[in-house]
């Protein structure tokens, strides 16, 4: 039986296997209650999977006493945004995020429209040991049918006060898209059509059934390279199933990656509002380039983008988020956010007019390698416990895991939240050098 994995990111794993039905209830129920009982905006992204475990996490709330708003399938996104604007007590959004179709998770929401900070996640993780308390017949929760979400969504985006939706228009961008079957065709496709573009779906369909391996990795969208090359494209945009991660394809039909989705969106909203950047510890370098160009400071947090979102609060940053492709935008709201990434992409191209492979190209270019180690969950530890004397000639940061900070590199390794595997992220100024120390790393914890 596989591990069910219970972290700040929320409780996710095998479904029907390590994540049933029985603990998605009981995990619903308790979060009902830690929610005092309020209203729950619920959504989940395509997955085969979905209606069941929404029938589940429903049928625990209601029997705590919780309204229940159910927005269908929509972006997790959408449903933070949606928690947001509204007088809900927190909200879930279903979804296992980039993991493989037979896995299936529920995602915590707070009252402010955020994933609830560590601290909050600690205090609800720890009330699960508690029984349940249900209420009687006379005070089940009800549950009502919102359909709006992601319409509400995409009139946010186009409100970013620095877009120029006119010149983006006029550019007529055409655009391949690639949204892996997942929640992405709700949302996308309709955003990037009012935003004047043509649309070639690629995988647009919500049906669950994932067309590659649904990460948005360089080594996963050969074909969405390919459509773009075929259709002469101007650029090719891909999703995970909840949309909170975007990835690009240049004009030549070569993917730029995830970490650029990031470091173009931080060029252009510098650009229009002066702040400081939030990156978590794993993203690149670059951002430190970008940061000097305009004067401005780079600050790094643990992993997980309620730490990052957390952090932008904090100090009022202008833009932020993950090297994942995950740009977080505080015009929009303080998630991850695909559909806002796409926007401000669009919006930078239509200001310089120039292809985005010459924008990516005046970004200083370092190099990732990026792996992991699968392994038993009970040795998790043990390995990581080995790393501070493997790298005792180094400097170590111990924000999140273990960060080695060598000359012109740096390795991080850590447990992932939501999988049982350690995550090894290496970069340098080239590939090879970035690859090598990438598996000599790994030699040297297995």
């Amino acid at each position: 039986m596989s591990k069910l994995m219970v972290s700040v990111s929320g409780v996710r794993g095998i479904y029907g296997d390590s994540l049933t039905p029985e603990i998605a209830m009981k995990y619903a129920a308790h979060f009902g209650i830690f929610s005092k009982r309020g209203k729950i905006i619920v959504g989940r992204d395509s997955r085969v999977t979905g209606p069941a475990m929404f029938n589940a996490v429903t049928a625990g709330l209601m029997s705590v006493g919780c309204d229940v708003v159910d927005l269908g399938i929509v972006s997790t996104p959408t449903v933070l945004l949606a928690v947001e604007e509204s007088d809900a007590s927190g909200g879930i959004s279903i979804t296992a995020s980039h993991n493989p179709a037979e896995w299936n998770a529920m995602k915590f929401v707070g009252a402010n429209g955020m994933f609830l900070f560590p601290e909050n996640a600690d205090t609800f993780i720890n009330s699960l040991d508690k029984p349940v308390d249900y209420v009687g017949w006379d005070r089940i929760g009800k549950l009502s049918f919102d359909p709006d979400g992601s319409k509400r969504h995409i009139e946010k985006v186009l409100q970013i006060p620095y877009l120029d939706i006119d010149k983006i228009r006029t550019r007529k961008f055409k655009v391949v898209l690639d949204c892996v079957n997942g929640a992405g065709g709700m949302i996308a496709p309709q955003l990037l059509r009012d935003l004047g573009c043509e649309v070639i779906e690629l995988n647009c369909e919500p049906t669950g059934i994932f067309t590659h391996i649904p990460e948005p990795l360089n080594k996963n969208l050969g074909d969405l390279e390919n459509a773009v090359a075929a259709h002469k494209a101007d650029l090719g945009f891909a999703t995970d199933p909840d949309v909170d991660r975007l990835s690009v394809v240049d004009e030549t039909g070569k993917c730029i990656g995830e970490e650029f989705s990031l470091l173009l969106s931080e060029k252009f909203i510098l650009s229009k509002t002066k702040g400081d950047i939030v990156t978590n510890l794993s993203s690149s370098m670059a951002s430190e380039d970008i940061a000097a160009e305009f004067g401005v400071k780079v600050h790094r947090t643990k992993v997980g983008e309620i730490n990052v979102g957390k952090k932008m609060k904090e100090i009022n940053s202008p833009v932020g988020g993950e090297g994942n492709g995950g740009i977080i935008c505080p015009e929009v709201h303080y998630t991850r956010d695909a559909p806002a990434g796409m926007a401000l992409i669009l919006g930078y191209l239509a200001e310089r007019n120039e292809p985005i492979s010459k924008l990516a190209a005046e970004i200083p270019h370092y190099y990732f390698a990026k792996n992991k180690i699968k392994v038993d969950p009970a040795k998790l530890d043990g390995i990581m416990a080995k790393v501070p004397e493997i790298f005792a000639d180094y400097k170590l940061d111990t924000t999140d895991g273990i960060k080695i900070l060598g000359d012109k590199f740096w390795i991080h390794i850590r447990k992932s939240g939501t999988e049982p595997i350690i995550r090894v992220y290496v970069e340098s100024e080239t590939a090879e050098k970035s690859e090598q120390i990438c598996e000599e790393t790994i030699e040297k914890l297995v």
